[in-house]
């Protein structure tokens, strides 16, 4: 058994995503939540500006005792995850690309997946398309503007829907009966993308809870569940000011219905 907190990591506010699935998933275990903010996003970003981002994160959780670290981060993994196993004696989980569950479960023989330019341009993304594009063909588009919109809080306006649609309605058009959603802050764009799919058959795949999953088989497999009685604890933390780390934490608040 171990109390400890479990360490999750974002640029901004889209891990939240996956803080949300980790607490339902792992209600005893207790959770750091840290989000840049400062230097959001990261998409566009160089390979060494994440990598060096990404490193004072880790460093920043590790500080705080946490037991594993999540990079609940798409370009912070495409760009950063090898260093980070390689620089730190602790345990990674990374956003890996859907590719496979939605390659597997189309029907038309399209998917598509929308991210960030860093993590389609990263060998991750690279080598798990390639697996699969034989089965199925991939199409692939950088979100522009997603992260800015959520950031914002702006998921709901017409402007939030206009924006998805320019990106979203040529993958449905080629036929796209898969959505992947390859950054973490997509999810909470979930009520614009599904008002443009509209009726269309087409599942929209966020890969949150795989990764919550994949965290609970670790701490399993490693001795290092928190106890069944243990209260759980949440911390949210941020390199740009107060302001900023409060909106964090009342946009978590909100998503588990506390005020």
């Amino acid at each position: 058994m171990n109390n400890n907190p479990i360490g999750v990591f974002d640029s901004g506010m889209g891990g939240l995503s996956v803080w949300l699935r980790v607490r339902q998933l792992m209600p005893n275990e207790s959770i750091v939540y840290l989000a840049d903010g400062k230097n959001c996003p990261y998409g566009d970003r160089t390979p060494d500006e994440i990598a060096s981002l990404t490193k004072r994160a880790v460093e920043e959780l590790l500080a705080r005792g946490v037991k594993i670290v999540v990079v609940a981060c798409n370009t912070a993994t495409a760009m950063a995850i090898d260093m980070l196993r390689e620089s730190f004696d602790v345990e990674f989980v990374g956003m890996e690309p859907a590719v496979k569950p939605a390659a597997l479960s189309s029907q038309s023989g399209v998917i598509g997946i929308v991210a960030t330019h860093a993590a389609l341009s990263g060998e991750l993304f690279r080598a798990t398309s390639a697996k699969y594009a034989d089965r199925v063909k991939i199409l692939s588009a950088v979100g522009e503007g997603f992260v800015e919109i959520v950031e914002q809080g702006a998921e709901h306006t017409p402007e939030a829907r206009k924006v998805v649609a320019e990106v979203i309605e040529p993958m449905l058009a080629s036929g796209a009966d898969r959505i992947v959603l390859g950054c973490t802050h997509y999810p909470f764009l979930m009520d614009a993308i599904e008002s443009v799919v509209g009726e269309r058959q087409v599942e929209i795949i966020d890969p949150a809870p795989a990764v919550a999953r994949r965290v609970e088989w670790l701490l399993e497999r490693d001795g290092l569940r928190a106890d069944e009685q243990h209260r759980a604890s949440y911390e949210f933390l941020s390199f740009a000011d107060e302001e900023y780390r409060q909106k964090v934490e009342q946009r978590a608040k909100c998503l588990v219905g506390e005020k």
